[in-house]
């Protein structure tokens, strides 16, 4: 049975010997976490659901981003809606999701409400993405025509984290899991407009894994052929899911070494039409004043998400790729601050949004979801042309951000949050999670700032 396969090796895990490697990448996973946790723990929607679950705060051994206690699920719940909120988050590109919100907000949330060490608690996230992403990979691409990877495949992950950590038996991780899948759901039309729902998905499945897991601990069970059964997981949510591609290279070959650090805060669809044009401009020293046209061929998943050549509001302008290309061509980058009203409004990127046009490249979108490319042209008002293939995207394995990297990426989103000496502190820790006797990272607090980034 698939789930009996699954199972034994989450239980393999628990007593393992992790590889150095496994173990650094695994902290680099929680430290970029923290940097899309904390500055999402300042807006919408995780200052509203700090209001609505307020019964749930101010007790309990699990801590927000904002820094206040809480009862673990609505950690989970809370955080993980904060950690996918200003689009800075991880990425696992062949199964086009992004497994720290759920995962790692589980996680952390089982982690400090149990006690548990520093290793206990990186096990836990290992587990969850070692299984979240192969289940991820079985379903796609065909999956996301309807689904969102985050919220589906991601309250697996979330269940074998949390059960990991409970130290849950073989057959209550299978439970575990079962459960869960009965619980995986989010659909593509939340990316469709300025609502909260997206973000929402990522706590959902945070919550709803630890919450299927908690339930198998004190023996609750669920259908154990959920993924592959007729009526199950894959059959209602894919087209012929490849179940090999599930169980595949686990305990061996380990996803999360190859994960997608965004160096962008908008929709991962972008990145390599930012990175495009942003190389051609580095190689030409053009303006966007000199620009006369702009073409963009990339992979047709991706542009029916982001192709948005009129975004209205921060949350639209995140998933247009006029947008963002513009920004960046105008500004020199897309974070933070892209998406702030007087940024939204610049006239200079407005009018550079009107000579871009995107387009689906037929043999770039035979390569989704494992390439994520884009060939990019531009025009210069004095009759230049330039052209680049963007094969992959800065941050992902081909092209990785380096350790140097994430720190300052971690730095600048959490310093203005937490303050510089904090955040310092916060991610000396982090980097010694292996060693610590508990995770209760305090981190003081992270006040709301602002209704939307």
């Amino acid at each position: 049975m698939l789930m009996q396969k699954i199972a034994d090796y989450a239980i393999r895990e628990q007593t393992s010997t992790l590889p150095a490697e496994v173990i650094h990448h695994a902290k680099r996973a929680v430290i970029d976490w923290y940097a899309s946790l904390l500055p999402g723990s300042t807006v919408t929607p995780a200052i509203l659901l700090e209001q609505a679950l307020a019964e749930d705060l101010d007790r309990g051994r699990a801590r927000l981003g904002s820094g206040r206690r809480a009862t673990l699920r609505a950690a989970a719940l809370i955080n993980g809606a904060a950690s996918h909120s200003v689009e800075f988050d991880d990425i696992y590109r062949d199964a086009g999701y992004h497994p720290g919100s759920p995962v790692i907000s589980a996680a952390l949330a089982a982690a400090q409400a149990h006690g548990a060490s520093g290793e206990l608690f990186l096990r836990g996230v290992i587990v969850g993405y070692e299984i979240s992403t192969r289940i991820g990979e079985a379903v796609m691409p065909s999956h996301y025509k309807y689904w969102h990877t985050t919220a589906t495949v991601g309250t697996f992950g979330a269940a074998a984290a949390v059960a990991t950590i409970l130290g849950c038996t073989r057959d209550q991780i299978m439970h575990a899991l079962a459960t869960s899948g009965t619980f995986a759901a989010g659909l593509q039309q939340a990316f469709r407009s300025q609502a909260m729902s997206k973000p929402l998905h990522g706590g959902h499945a945070a919550d709803a894994g630890a919450l299927a897991a908690m339930a198998a601990a004190q023996g609750v069970t669920g259908a154990l052929e959920i993924l592959e059964g007729e009526v199950g997981f894959g059959a209602a949510m894919s087209v012929k899911p490849d179940w090999a591609k599930a169980t595949a290279g686990l305990g061996s070959d380990y996803h999360i070494v190859q994960m997608t650090f965004k160096n962008h805060g908008c929709c991962g669809h972008t990145f390599p039409s930012i990175d495009g044009v942003l190389h051609l401009q580095r190689e030409h020293g053009f303006t966007h004043q000199d620009i006369k046209k702009i073409r963009l061929a990339t992979y047709k998943a991706g542009l029916d998400i982001i192709n948005n050549s009129q975004p209205e509001g921060d949350y639209q302008a995140k998933f247009s790729i006029q947008y963002t290309v513009a920004h960046a061509l105008v500004h020199g980058s897309v974070r933070l601050n892209a998406f702030l009203p007087e940024r939204l409004n610049d006239a200079a990127v407005r009018t550079l949004m009107g000579k871009i046009e995107a387009v689906a490249d037929p043999d770039l979108s035979k390569g989704y979801p494992t390439q994520r490319a884009a060939q990019v042209e531009i025009e210069t008002n004095d009759g230049r042309k330039f052209a680049h293939f963007q094969p992959y995207r800065k941050g992902d394995p081909e092209l990785p951000l380096t350790d140097e990297e994430l720190n300052g990426k971690f730095m600048e989103l959490a310093a203005p949050v937490i303050g510089e000496s904090a955040a310092r502190r916060l991610l000396e820790q982090l980097w010694a999670a292996d060693k610590l006797a508990n995770v209760d990272f305090d981190h003081g607090s992270a006040a709301p700032a602002r209704a939307a980034v």
